[in-house]
């Protein structure tokens, strides 16, 4: 079920997605919302996951995107490498999963941001995440 305090991407699994952002502000806690269930294995913390990944600002403009560069990347998952929004909605995600996360800035990078991204301390952040692969450590 859509949750319409949430963007909307479009594409599917693969394609760089589009967001469309409804006419409310950004909700204040981590959105996690999957746009297309994978049937591949559960993401666990602890993990190395191979995502492609949209980032764009809510309401505002995309600041990073693998799509565009053409290479996936990978990180550990779950154990503070990447920003808590990441880690706490994507672990448990199945591999093949598209999933869409609105991240507030508690859970992005703080009050400080992330000046040389053009990321504001007061931004929610908004991911498309497609999971491409996920190993044990």
């Amino acid at each position: 079920m859509a949750d319409n305090t949430l963007p909307t991407a479009s594409g599917s699994f693969g394609d760089k997605p589009v967001l469309t952002f409804p006419d409310t502000p950004a909700p204040t806690e981590l959105g996690v919302q999957v746009i297309s269930q994978g049937t591949g294995e559960l993401v666990e913390s602890g993990d190395d996951i191979e995502v492609n990944y949209y980032g764009q600002v809510w309401g505002g403009r995309m600041f990073d995107n693998s799509y565009d560069r053409g290479s996936s990347i990978s990180f550990p998952i779950g154990v503070g490498a990447v920003i808590g929004g990441w880690d706490e909605g994507l672990v448990g995600q199945a591999v093949g999963s598209r999933v869409l996360l609105s991240i507030p800035p508690h859970l992005g990078y703080g009050e400080r941001g992330m000046p040389q991204a053009g990321i504001g301390g007061t931004d929610t952040l908004v991911f498309v995440v497609d999971i491409i692969g996920t190993t044990s450590r």
